[in-house]
C-alpha cells in the first residue's frame, strides 16, 4: 500500500508500504480522508522520535472486523491504545497508561496510508450527516472538549485563546460556547481574519494588557507564544498548555510561583461529545480546510501545512 513513511532518512511517500494485519479485536480501516495537524510537523522535525507512518486524524471503512457488526461503517477513532488491565487505564483511560502506544505518534502506524488498523474498542461510527470532511475533525475537536473537562468555565470569565491556528480557532468557538467573554489573540493581523468570519472576538497579543484573563488557553506551537500567554493570564488564574513542538522552551517561570497561577496541561479528549457538535452544525470546522493532496502528493501537502497561516490540510486516497 501507500504510506507517508517518516523514517532515519526523513519523510518519504511509500508505494510497497506493508499493509497492516489486524490482530484480534482490532479492525482493518480503508483510509477515506486524513488531516494534518501541528504535531505532524512537529514530529517530522524530531519531537518524540517516532519513526513509523504519520498521522491520527482520520475518517476512513472498517473492510475486516474481527469482532461484531462493524464492515462497512465509516468511523473515526481514539488514538490512544493502552493495556486496558493496569489502573491507569481502568481508572482514567489509555491515555496515560505506561504501555500506550498512540497512532502514528508512539508505537504504532499512523493514518497517512491507504489501510491503518485500530483496536475495534477504539472506533466510533460517524453520523450519516457528517460527511468525510467535517469527521476528519474529530481528534482535534474532541482535544478542544478535553479543556471542558478539565476546568470549570464560569459564564463571567474572562477567557483568551493565543494562537488562531488549527487547533486554536476549535478550542475558541468550543469556549464561546459557555457565554464567556472571550478573545482570541494572534501576532498578526491577517491571521485573525477567520477567526472575525467566525464570529470571534479577535485582538493583537502583543496590545492586550497583562494579567487581563482568568484564564488562557496556549495554542501556538511555540515558545514565544508560551511566554506571551504567562504574561496574560492574571495572578491566581489558570493558563491551559495545548501545544507540543519539538525542543526545549525557555520561559521565566517567577509569575507561577508569585502570582499562584494554576497550569493545566491538555491533551486528547472526548470524541462522542465531538461528534456530537460535529452532527449539529455548532462549530464550524469547513473554513478551516485550506487545501486538499492525494496520498501521492504528501510531501507536497506536509509543505504546504508548514507554512506560516495555514490551517488544515486534508489527505485524500
Amino acid at each position: 500500500m501507500r504510506a507517508l513513511y517518516l523514517g532515519p532518512e526523513g519523510l518519504v511517500v511509500r508505494r510497497d508500504h506493508p499493509r497492516p494485519a489486524p490482530r484480534e479485536g482490532e479492525a482493518l480501516i480503508r483510509l477515506l480522508r486524513a488531516g494534518i495537524c501541528s504535531t505532524d510537523l512537529e514530529l517530522v522535525k524530531g519531537y518524540a522520535g517516532f519513526h513509523g507512518v504519520l498521522g491520527h486524524e482520520f475518517v476512513g471503512v472498517v473492510e475486516e472486523p474481527t469482532g461484531g457488526d462493524w464492515a462497512g461503517k465509516r468511523v473515526v477513532g481514539t488514538i490512544n491504545l493502552g493495556c486496558r488491565r493496569c489502573p491507569t487505564c481502568i481508572g482514567d483511560g489509555p491515555e496515560h497508561c505506561p504501555e500506550r502506544t498512540v497512532l502514528g505518534i508512539a508505537g504504532h502506524d499512523g493514518a497517512f496510508a491507504d489501510y491503518l488498523t485500530l483496536p475495534v474498542a477504539n472506533l466510533l461510527v460517524v453520523p450519516d450527516e457528517v460527511d468525510d470532511d467535517v469527521a476528519v475533525f474529530t481528534e482535534p475537536l474532541a482535544a478542544a472538549l478535553r479543556i471542558r473537562d478539565q476546568v470549570a468555565v464560569e459564564p463571567s470569565a474572562r477567557l483568551a485563546v493565543v494562537g488562531p491556528g488549527r487547533l486554536g480557532l476549535l478550542i475558541a468557538q468550543v469556549l464561546a460556547l459557555t457565554g464567556s467573554r472571550l478573545v482570541v489573540l494572534g501576532r498578526r493581523a491577517a491571521s485573525l481574519e477567520l477567526p472575525r468570519q467566525l464570529g470571534l472576538q479577535v485582538g493583537l497579543s502583543t496590545e492586550a494588557p497583562a494579567d487581563a484573563f482568568d484564564l488562557v488557553v496556549e495554542a501556538t506551537g511555540n515558545e514565544a507564544g508560551l511566554a506571551e500567554s504567562l504574561r496574560l493570564v492574571r495572578p491566581c488564574g489558570t493558563l491551559i498548555l495545548k501545544s507540543t513542538f519539538h525542543g526545549a522552551a525557555t520561559v521565566d517561570l517567577t509569575k507561577l510561583v508569585v502570582g499562584e497561577v494554576r497550569i493545566v496541561g491538555s491533551r486528547c479528549g472526548p470524541f462522542a461529545p465531538a461528534l456530537r457538535l460535529l452532527a449539529s452544525g455548532s462549530v464550524a470546522v469547513r473554513p478551516l480546510i485550506d487545501g486538499r493532496y492525494p496520498l501521492e502528493r504528501g510531501l507536497e501537502a506536509m509543505a504546504h501545512a508548514a507554512r506560516p497561516g495555514v490551517r488544515k490540510i486534508l489527505l485524500d486516497p
